[in-house]
């Protein structure tokens, strides 16, 4: 391999390990709690979406359903915005905090469409902040 094609190399090599060994910044931590409530709001969503459903769904029953509609434009606005986060941030710390949608959707149901809640969503988001809080320091 020619000298210039090495060092190129050598230094993106220097540079991904240099990315994956730090920390999160404040901005990338922001973003990605940012995603989380956007898929967890598109889970919402989506249930929304499928309450207006007819027992039999014609292919227009899912095209003009309004819900399904807000429901996918923000999953992709989300999507993107995840995958920006993922140009900087180490995937292993990032990712764990998608474990918060699993405590935000179940609160998010509760509030808003009037669905129960239960004492072991709270101790599994409890397990869960405790496995974010074990992943982060892993990057310090």
């Amino acid at each position: 391999m020619p000298r210039g094609r090495r060092s190129k190399a050598a230094s993106l090599e220097r540079s991904s390990f240099s990315t994956i060994c730090r920390p999160m910044s404040l901005l990338l931590t922001l973003l990605t709690l940012l995603c989380v409530f956007g898929i967890s709001v598109g889970q919402l969503l989506f249930k929304k979406a499928a309450m207006l459903l007819p027992p039999q769904p014609a292919l227009t029953d899912w095209l003009f359903n309004g819900w399904l509609i807000v429901a996918l434009a923000l999953y992709g606005v989300t999507t993107l915005l995840w995958i920006w986060v993922l140009r900087s941030a180490p995937l292993h710390l990032a990712y764990p905090f998608m474990g918060l949608a699993f405590l935000l959707v179940p609160t998010m149901g509760w509030l808003f469409l009037g669905e129960p809640l239960h004492l072991q969503t709270f101790v599994g988001g409890a397990l869960i902040l405790a496995g974010i809080a074990v992943a982060g320091r892993a990057g310090a």
